[in-house]
């Protein structure tokens, strides 16, 4: 009788060993495909600039008021040099309006 449980419960553990042994390939496996995943992945730098924290509507106010000045002066002001000087005034001012206006945000 003891013969006979001692055989059986070699199959159990061999049988155990033998799916222990399978779980353990496609453990491995699995981590060597996510690693590859990751490495073949692009890397994304987090953006570092403020236009990304500020809002659709901040963002399209940004890119639209400056324009439209620049047009109003280019249509507005008779002189080409003044013209010129005050579109560069314009660009040159709008970091610095963006950060008065809509402030800071970290």
């Amino acid at each position: 009788m003891s013969k006979e449980r001692a055989r059986r419960r070699a199959e159990r553990l061999a049988v155990l060993e033998k799916e222990k042994a399978v779980r353990a390939r496609r453990s491995t496996r699995r981590q060597r495909r996510r690693a590859l995943v990751r490495s073949l992945k692009l890397k994304r730098r987090p953006s570092s600039g403020t236009l990304y924290r500020r809002s659709r509507a901040q963002r399209t106010g940004i890119a639209i008021i400056p324009l439209i000045a620049a047009l109003a002066v280019w249509f507005l002001v008779p002189e080409l040099a003044l013209r010129l000087v005050l579109i560069a005034m314009i660009v040159l001012v709008l970091p610095a309006l963006v950060v008065v206006v809509l402030g800071r945000r970290f």
